[in-house]
């Protein structure tokens, strides 16, 4: 039996990881596999060696103050996966961790293939990361057409995918009138996956909500949160007394929620791409420990945060970054999307323009079949 050990790093991996693998599933059922992996991962039966969390961490600050942590979590890993024997490591994003594990275990065993989903940011800073990437990296999956000719220039081989999270999904059962009353409007928050930040940005969204609730009386806000975050988010919202409010972890029920919302707040990442699959209009927020931005602004090579805007190289989506990410700027950006309605449908149009050139609707498809010919 072929083996492939998964390797993912924070939730939003999991999520890809396990759509991969669902196909993959559909096409050759005789693979053992093993993980470091979620809930995602875990639903369809696939164990992991430790709780994600554990590696989940954010910010330069952060990984500073647990680096021996890191670098512990880092070996033990590797010598799983080399336990393991596996005949792929199939790794998926969050680079500063997975990909050391998979330079490493190549270096150990070099008959293992490594293949690696959602190709490092090198379009955004560290580009001369690429060319480390070829002695210990056999194929890159692409989620965007554009980073294919940074990978070209080292002869590093790599297939555009296109982006799992922007493919047709099969149509919800779910009533959203069972959980939230008809005549209520729905602003759907995304306050991000890891506790570091949704502790910044949480109490920065309950006083945006306190200020929407005295002119806005017909909304309802909905957290779409992780497992992990679920409970905490929802006692933070009553004790503020918050009625107008919950926070859900169902995957289903949440991407029946996100369609039915009139406007969404989001944390900058992977989630903007659903908002705007699912056509509802949106602002990006996000903040981070002062040190932290200081080292990324030295660094970064972009002007914008989110992908939408890197692509169209303009801001379609507003963003609220540090200094501006507080309740007050988005109070306002969203009032005055919700008197100009011109503005709404121009951010709708211009995004889904640019969602069709990262969409295959294959995705996971051409990922598995990538996975299934490298035995």
């Amino acid at each position: 039996m072929k083996k492939i050990f998964i390797l993912t790093g924070e939730p939003s991996g999991d999520k890809l990881a396990s759509k991969v693998i669902s196909k993959l599933k559909q096409s050759n059922s005789d693979i053992e596999y093993l993980s470091v992996g979620g809930t995602h991962l875990n639903s369809l039966g696939i164990k992991t060696i430790y709780d994600l969390k554990e590696v989940t961490y954010i910010g330069f600050t952060s990984v500073l103050m647990n680096i021996f942590k890191i670098k512990k979590k880092i070996n033990e890993t590797v010598e799983k996966i080399i336990e393991f024997k596996p005949d792929i490591l199939f790794s998926i994003d969050s680079p500063d961790f997975t990909l050391r594990v998979a330079e490493k275990v190549k270096k150990i065993n070099p008959n293992i293939k490594t293949i690696h989903f959602v190709a490092p940011q090198v379009w955004v800073w560290r580009e001369h990361r690429v060319k480390k990437f070829k002695y210990f990296l056999d194929h890159i999956l692409l989620l965007f057409p554009f980073e294919k000719k940074y990978f070209d220039k080292e002869n590093i081989k790599s297939t555009f995918t296109g982006h799992p999270l922007l493919e047709e999904v099969e149509k919800s059962k779910v009533d959203v009138t069972q959980i939230i009353k008809k005549h209520k409007k729905i602003i759907s928050i995304f306050a991000g996956s890891r506790r570091s930040e949704v502790d910044i940005l949480l109490p920065i969204l309950i006083d945006f909500i306190k200020m929407m609730n005295k002119k806005h009386k017909d909304i309802f806000y909905v957290f779409h949160s992780t497992t992990e975050f679920n409970k905490y988010i929802q006692e933070k919202l009553l004790n503020e007394n918050l009625t107008n409010c919950g926070s859900i972890s169902d995957e289903k029920i949440k991407a029946e929620i996100l369609k039915c919302s009139i406007f969404a707040v989001a944390k900058s990442g992977t989630i903007s791409l659903e908002i705007c699959n699912a056509q509802v209009p949106s602002i990006i927020i996000y903040k981070m420990n002062f040190l932290n931005y200081l080292i990324v602004k030295l660094l970064v090579k972009v002007k914008f945060a989110n992908i939408i805007n890197i692509a169209a190289n303009e801001e379609i989506i507003p963003e609220l970054i540090q200094s501006n990410c507080n309740s007050k700027n988005i109070y306002n950006k969203i009032d005055t999307f919700f008197e100009n309605n011109s503005s709404i449908k121009n951010q709708i149009n211009k995004t889904h323009e640019i969602i069709k050139t990262f969409r295959t609707n294959k995705s996971a498809k051409i990922a598995a079949s990538i996975l299934n010919d490298s035995f």
